[in-house]
């Protein structure tokens, strides 16, 4: 994707902050470490799947206070699907819609798949708002690419990179406690 003129870039702004305003996935499980109350590890989630293995991993930036807690369940058999993804969390705009996006883009997926779309972000995020050049991983991320212009923000690149952060530790966990091999990062 080309350098992205000012309309698309509003256009991105804005369904980044409706992405935020209604997040998917987003559930109250965590302790909220903004209570000096709160001590981290309070969170508990119940499995919805049996056959599932959970993982669960905390997110922090410090740059900005942002956090996230994501929690994944993942099938036992392979391929390891995603069978459900939810978080709890607060921050920026930028990080609880990408929280929100993600969920959309890997909930039911594969884990290998999910793996895929997080190197694809990742990617996206280091492109300092030039995007990425292979049109199929565009197609891929779907609404994930509304982040593109984020990409120009060195300070921002981390809100939206929290959840997917997240995800990755999850599902590293999950597996791990499976006794599956973890995936290597992609």
């Amino acid at each position: 994707m080309a350098e992205i003129d000012s309309g698309l870039e509003q256009m991105y702004q804005e369904v980044i902050l409706e992405a935020s305003k209604h997040p998917h996935g987003k559930q109250t499980f965590a302790a909220d470490l903004a209570d000096e109350h709160a001590t981290a590890g309070q969170a508990s989630v119940t499995a919805l799947h049996e056959a599932c293995t959970t993982g669960q991993s905390h997110q922090f930036n410090p740059t900005c206070g942002d956090e996230a807690t994501v929690y994944v369940e993942i099938s036992a058999q392979e391929p390891h699907i995603i069978e459900r993804l939810i978080w709890d969390g607060h921050g920026c705009s930028i990080s609880q819609a990408s929280l929100s996006v993600m969920v959309d883009l890997v909930e039911g997926q594969p884990v290998d798949h999910a793996m895929e779309l997080f190197a694809d972000f990742h990617e996206l995020m280091q492109s300092r708002g030039r995007g990425l050049d292979d049109e199929s991983k565009e197609e891929a991320l779907g609404d994930a690419v509304v982040f593109q212009g984020v990409s120009k923000y060195p300070m921002r690149i981390k809100c939206a990179l929290l959840g997917w952060e997240g995800l990755k530790d999850s599902m590293a966990r999950a597996l791990t406690a499976s006794g599956s091999p973890a995936q290597d990062e992609a």
